[in-house]
């Protein structure tokens, strides 16, 4: 999704196998994203990605039994398009990502004068 949203500053991960493997810091390093590692044992610390895992693995993972890679990808990207497209979110006052993202979208290619106006009416 960089290619779509751009590269984020950096990336938060613990120090699982995946978030420190050659392949993984190479890309990093050439999209020029630095990392930010939590501390061991402090899932708080990333409490976002925390409870995106447990979503992921509850609502998608625990619930399929994939017989290959293929099957996986296409199970995965259902379940993602539902979670970012469908399925509201609370912290986003229960728009979905897309929809808060367009809202954002829109209100940043608002003119200036109309978005005084907008926010008075507010």
């Amino acid at each position: 999704m960089v290619s779509v949203h751009g590269a984020p500053r950096y990336l938060r991960s613990d120090n699982r196998p995946e978030f420190i493997a050659t392949a993984i810091l190479r890309w990093l390093q050439t999209a020029q994203i630095d990392t930010a590692f939590i501390d061991p044992g402090k899932p708080w610390q990333n409490g976002t990605d925390e409870s995106f895992d447990g979503k992921f693995r509850d609502e998608c993972l625990s619930l399929e039994w994939f017989r290959n890679r293929r099957e996986a990808q296409v199970g995965i990207e259902i379940w993602r398009r539902h979670y970012n497209e469908v399925r509201p979110h609370m912290s986003l006052q229960y728009l979905t990502p897309a929809e808060f993202k367009a809202g954002l979208v829109r209100q940043i290619e608002q003119p200036e004068g109309e978005r005084r106006e907008a926010a008075i009416l507010q």
